[in-house]
């Protein structure tokens, strides 16, 4: 790959039909390395430090806000707002930019401009130390030029030049499971009173997520068949049931609150195509649905969590709450009556 200079990376990408994500796994290369070759050529790097990047960003105005793993896309439209600084972690609160932001994985950011047939293209793309997007920010036609322009003077980084060195990608955790804390697991996961414990709790008994959910079982974990995913989505759709839908990675999880109103299936893509959100699902990449029920202060938070065939995590569905203007009783009976997985 040593013939892969950044001159010849912009050739390439030039003819390139497929999006860069892809493009970049064809070639053996980090994202960021396509991102980082047009440095000089309408691109231009910036501080990635959440703290800094956020605040600028909401001077932008309505953008679309783009956050994937390698099996899930979801992209919606707003205005940052609401922001919330943290060393370890950080969010955004706003109805329809609602972020949950992991600093120590922003490591590269650029602001890029393309060329394009309907005008200039401007989105801030922010990538981890493996070179792996984390989210991206692309500019609306309604987006506030003067705030880009004044974002990249402040936020510029003194070298706009030199190529970074990207750290090997982490191998997949797989599922972690301490076989003899099966008991105290189900025990702990019972008392919990909110669902942001439960990270805390399988941390300390040693295991991750999907391993506490294969050693947990019924009921506190159920697993489903593959096929329960597309099903999810029809039933939302035509439920009209408001769902809290969680898409991420290491660096930041993007949230869409609300319900799902237009599926458009294409080849093994599940593509919600709502107005101010979509969501793009490799319906074969999913290898492992589990139906798990949590106990909170407020009552039961219910969710259908799907996983790769790596364990790593796709996407987590729950019911919105009763006082955000969800139906506990409704989405209870529809996640129920989803295809559970047959015993072996």
């Amino acid at each position: 790959m040593n013939d892969l200079t950044p001159s010849r990376l912009r050739e390439i990408k030039r003819e390139a039909t497929v999006r860069p994500f892809d493009l970049a796994a064809q070639l053996g290369l980090p994202e960021a390395a396509l991102a980082e070759a047009e440095l000089g050529f309408g691109t231009v790097r910036i501080d990635a430090v959440p703290g800094r990047l956020i605040p600028a960003v909401e001077t932008l105005g309505e953008v679309m806000a783009l956050t994937r793993n390698r099996s899930c896309v979801i992209e919606k439209l707003g205005t940052y707002r609401d922001f919330h600084d943290g060393d370890h972690a950080a969010m955004t609160l706003d109805a329809e930019i609602d972020l949950r932001i992991f600093p120590r994985h922003w490591v590269h950011a650029f602001a890029v401009e393309v060329e394009a047939e309907g005008g200039p293209r401007r989105s801030i793309q922010v990538f981890d130390a493996a070179g792996d997007a984390v989210h991206k920010i692309h500019l609306r036609a309604g987006s506030d030029l003067q705030a880009w322009s004044a974002l990249i003077r402040d936020l510029a980084l003194p070298d706009q030049t030199g190529l970074s060195d990207y750290a090997p990608r982490p191998a997949p955790e797989g599922a972690r499971i301490a076989a003899d804390r099966a008991e105290t697991l189900r025990q702990e996961w019972l008392r919990m009173t909110d669902t942001h414990q439960f990270n805390t709790l399988v941390r300390r008994l040693k295991m991750n997520r999907l391993g506490a959910y294969r050693l947990a079982g019924a009921p506190l974990a159920r697993q489903l068949e593959v096929s329960a995913v597309p099903l999810l989505l029809e039933r939302v759709r035509d439920s009209g049931q408001q769902v809290m839908f969680f898409v991420g990675n290491a660096g930041c999880i993007e949230i869409h609150s609300g319900p799902i109103a237009t599926l458009k299936p294409m080849g093994p893509w599940l593509n919600v195509m709502d107005p101010r959100f979509n969501l793009h699902l490799r319906g074969d990449h999913v290898a492992e649905v589990w139906l798990v029920d949590k106990p909170t202060k407020r009552g039961p938070a219910i969710s259908v969590e799907a996983f790769d065939e790596a364990g790593e995590l796709i996407f987590q569905c729950f019911g919105m709450r009763p006082e955000k203007g969800g139906d506990a009783e409704g989405w209870a009976a529809l996640v129920a009556g989803l295809p559970a997985k047959a015993e072996a």
